[in-house]
């Protein structure tokens, strides 16, 4: 039994090797023996077999250049996140539980709490690499596309910092490009919370503290791409997926509590002052799209690696585009579904029945039905979510349906929108200048300067494609005819005769009695 009664399996796995252990056992890896390009094969690779949640996990154990005798590091996982039945394996569930189930548990599991202990020794320390010894490239990070203007370290790394006020550190991914043996110049937004920790040395005067963590349990890149609250630590919310804490250890050069079974984490501090900021860009982002701008980004000043013996690189290949899904996106729809459900629910908006972001564009878009009992029901919504911490670079069209419309199929929500939206009726609603992803290619170039105004701008929309409740209702005290749908007891009438009525067996039964 899990948090709050759920009834999970188990959902510790140790390291990352126990979880790529799981998976192998499950049928989820596909491990790659033969020799692969680091220089844009390897996440061609990817991008071409992941396919929109249904392709595998990845670990490949023979990369050019990193396949000798002397290799300090041979191995490469990813796409652990890249599929429903992965995510269910993580919360300790049946690898067939549907995407709707994994949010209704996401939001209860993201509501607990397991505090991390600290422990004096772990893996992680097996190997510390710190001064002149210090080379990013003794380790298989890849160009991931043509495109990208560099290599990238950090593409799923957990990126933890510490905010100097309060002390709760934070755990995000950004992403983070090799600019030399010892240097990382890395994408940070002020309305972030890493960016906001920066912030606050940068009033302060003095550098950041960072590290990355380069692999561990699943549970790590799940909660670090999830929008959770500033006060909480992420550390909290991974030990209540796990249903246990998570062990932390010391750094050796900044002051910062990482996992002890870690396959890798790199030790640094990132400057306040901007003359120390060194080109990054351009990268293939999680729009689908590359962030065409190459520009000067916070830098790394990398102070230490400590690995493990044989260690593992963790890192993933950005970006969907219809047919090839990647884990961000998939995981977006999950957690960034839950959370904005708990965001519905904490400003309490009545009657919401269910709430989903699809993957093909990472949840940017959501969903919601409602039962609706009064009027501007859809427009409540749309304002608890747009006013919600959880909206940057999410949320950026939100629609709402009724309870009557699935909000996880595609096909009934389009229904929903062409036959119960009249934009004249007040049904599309344009919050203008809004704060959003500058990482959007619909957005202006000068609005996209997250240096200069801290996130991008968004227009956001509220498509309400609900049932107007100011159409007066007709003479059986409905407000919309009935839908030409097959009733209940007719179904059933047919279904009692299915065996008997000759059909080919060629074709299945679409519509159901119990749908």
């Amino acid at each position: 039994m899990g948090v709050s009664g759920i009834d999970r399996g188990p959902a510790v796995f140790g390291d990352l090797r126990g979880w790529i252990d799981a998976l192998r056992a499950g049928g989820e890896l596909e491990e790659i023996k033969g020799e692969v390009d680091w220089d844009v094969e390897l996440g061609n690779i990817i991008r071409m077999m992941q396919g929109s949640g249904d392709g595998p996990a990845f670990l490949f154990d023979n990369i050019k250049d990193y396949n000798g005798p002397d290799a300090l590091c041979s191995k490469m996982f990813t796409g652990g996140h890249a599929s429903y039945s992965r995510i269910a394996m993580m919360f300790g569930l049946p690898q067939d539980t549907p995407a709707r189930e994994l949010v209704r548990i996401c939001r209860t599991i993201f509501q607990e709490r397991i505090a991390p202990r600290t422990v004096k020794d772990g893996a992680v320390k097996q190997n510390i690499i710190m001064g002149d010894d210090i080379d990013l490239l003794k380790f298989p990070i890849p160009k991931w596309n043509r495109l990208d203007g560099g290599r990238y370290a950090l593409t799923y790394a957990g990126c933890v910092t510490k905010d100097p006020e309060s002390g709760v550190h934070n755990v995000g991914i950004y992403r983070g490009m090799v600019g030399g043996p010892a240097e990382i110049p890395v994408l940070l937004w002020r309305a972030q919370h890493g960016g906001g920790h920066f912030s606050k040395h940068q009033q302060a005067g003095d550098e950041m503290p960072v590290a990355y963590v380069i692999g561990w349990e699943p549970s790590l890149g799940f909660t670090a791409g999830a929008p959770v609250p500033r006060a909480i630590s992420e550390y909290d919310v991974m030990g209540a997926i796990r249903g246990e804490p998570v062990d932390l250890i010391e750094c050796e050069t900044v002051p910062l509590m990482v996992p002890a079974n870690a396959e890798i984490v790199i030790e640094g501090w990132i400057s306040t002052d901007p003359s120390t900021f060194t080109e990054e860009g351009p990268y293939a982002e999680f729009t689908g799209f590359y962030a065409p701008e190459r520009s000067k980004k916070h830098t790394t000043r990398v102070t230490a690696i400590t690995h493990r013996d044989d260690p593992i690189y963790r890192g993933t290949v950005e970006g969907a585009i219809p047919g090839s899904i990647g884990e961000n996106p998939i995981m977006s729809s999950i957690h960034r579904s839950a959370v904005a459900w708990n965001a519905l629910e904490n400003a309490g908006v009545p009657g919401v029945v269910d709430v989903f972001g699809h993957p093909i564009q990472a949840a940017v878009n959501l969903n919601v039905s409602i039962n609706q009992t009064y009027r501007g029901q859809a427009k409540q919504v749309a304002a608890a979510l747009w006013g919600d911490s959880s909206s940057h670079v999410r949320y950026k069209h939100v629609t709402v349906v009724d309870a009557d419309i699935d909000v996880h199929d595609y096909e009934a929500v389009d229904w929903a929108v062409a036959w119960r939206v009249n934009a004249g009726e007040d049904d599309i609603v344009i919050y203008p200048a809004n704060w959003g992803a500058g990482l959007d290619p619909s957005v202006r170039r000068r609005d996209a300067n997250v240096h200069l105004f801290g996130t991008g701008k968004w227009s956001r929309v509220l498509t309400d494609a609900t049932i107007n409740l100011d159409y007066e209702p007709e003479r059986n005290g409905d407000r919309y005819p009935p839908t030409v749908r097959p009733s209940v007891d007719d179904m059933k009438s047919v279904e009692a005769r299915w065996q008997t009525l000759g059909l080919s067996g060629k074709w299945k039964q679409r519509l159901s009695s119990s749908d």
